[in-house]
């Protein structure tokens, strides 16, 4: 794919705030945790703790904010229902489902490559104390 095949007769008004379509996905769902999120929730919907659990290592105050993030940007569905204690459920929005393509391949990459990139960043960090 070439970045010179760009269709410059149609100017997207997004181009304002990001410098290329790229940025902006990664704007939606960059980060160490948004697109993991997203992942689980392809299996359907899921409560605040079960998201958690999921994801170990994120803290409940940014998870909370990634939530918030993808809620803003029309991914992720808030449900909240009222009952004492509270209760709310997260799920992707129809629109947070165009993003399955991407994160289905993100997770296949992932499986076919992360031993190489693991090997490869023990060797740069090899080389690293060896010249540092």
């Amino acid at each position: 794919m070439s970045t010179e095949n760009k269709d410059q007769t149609v100017v997207k008004p997004f181009l304002n705030q990001y410098s290329c379509p790229v940025e902006g996905t990664v704007d939606v769902i960059g980060g160490k945790w948004k697109s993991v999120i997203i992942f689980h929730l392809l299996d359907g919907t899921k409560r605040f703790n079960e998201l958690k659990r999921l994801n170990s290592g994120i803290t409940q105050r940014m998870l909370t904010l990634q939530l918030r993030e993808l809620e803003a940007d029309g991914i992720v569905h808030r449900e909240v229902y009222p009952v004492v204690p509270p209760k709310v459920e997260y799920s992707l929005t129809d629109f947070g489902f165009s993003l399955k393509p991407i994160v289905v391949m993100m997770r296949e990459w992932g499986t076919a490559n992360m031993e190489a990139v693991l090997s490869h960043r023990d060797t740069y960090q090899e080389k690293e104390k060896r010249n540092g």
